[in-house]
């Protein structure tokens, strides 16, 4: 079977007819949980990207709380990825560059005040720069105000 482009899909899905695409919609998020997890944030709650946020936000304070801090660096770091992949899912959600960095700023700023000794390991250490590359990455993109209070809480993260 030969899967379709996305310009076939989406002229497809505007000659469909509306009960053709909530059955579509309704059939698609019942295959994979992310599907469902994405049809979730878009109708429910695209509308309040602040409490969408700081919903995330929780969860990654609840994932750094959750890590067992003692000297067995391999799990710790396996956390910290881990906590890192749904951060990742949940921007990806979003598509909004505003929101990633303002996540991936928060994941950061969690991971130096955990004590987590991410300088003690070279995987901990890249971990924790190519955050910091994404960041940097993202801040010119940015409208100037925005950019002005990012690259203030870069520079924090940087020290």
């Amino acid at each position: 079977m030969k899967t379709a482009t996305v310009q076939e899909l989406k002229e497809e899905l505007k000659q469909s007819h509306h009960t053709k695409l909530v059955e579509l919609c309704l059939r698609l998020s019942r295959f994979k949980k992310e599907n469902k997890e994405l049809l979730t944030y878009l109708l429910f709650e695209e509308q309040d990207e602040l409490a969408y946020i700081n919903g995330v936000k929780e969860e990654i304070v609840t994932g750094f709380e959750m890590i067992d801090k003692s000297n067995n660096l391999y799990l710790v770091k396996k956390s910290l990825r881990k906590i890192l992949r749904f951060t990742a899912k949940y921007i990806r959600y979003t598509g909004s560059k505003t929101v990633e960095i303002e996540l991936l700023i928060f994941y950061c700023l969690q991971l130096k005040e955990s004590g987590i000794p991410i300088h003690k390991t070279q995987a901990l250490t890249n971990l924790y720069a190519m955050q910091l590359k994404k960041i940097n990455k993202i801040i010119p993109t940015l409208h100037e105000d925005l950019r002005y209070d990012f690259t203030k809480n870069l520079e924090k993260l940087e020290r």
